[in-house]
């Protein structure tokens, strides 16, 4: 659960998990509030939620499709997903 929670408390990562609730993105495609932000911290981002079981990295091509482990996490902790990403992100 500690895993879990510190992975959701970064607002780049909660926003990255945020994009994949309505279905799975091409890394790629996921955009960072901070378009100037360096590629090896987009990817750090990544990891820490992978790493954490909240998401899912798959190869596809030359990408990756990230998708969010929701069964997986609402199997573990019931209802925790859906309470973090019930409240509204921070302006």
């Amino acid at each position: 659960m500690t895993q879990v929670l510190f992975a959701l408390s970064d607002p780049a990562r909660l926003d990255i998990v945020r994009q994949l609730d309505s279905g799975p993105l091409e890394m790629a495609q996921c955009c960072l509030s901070d378009p100037t932000m360096p590629k090896s911290t987009k990817s750090h981002l990544m990891k820490v939620l992978r790493e954490a079981g909240v998401i899912r990295n798959v190869a596809k091509g030359r990408g990756r499709l990230l998708s969010l482990r929701r069964d997986d996490l609402d199997a573990r902790f019931p209802g925790l997903l859906a309470s973090i990403l019930k409240v509204a992100p921070e302006a």
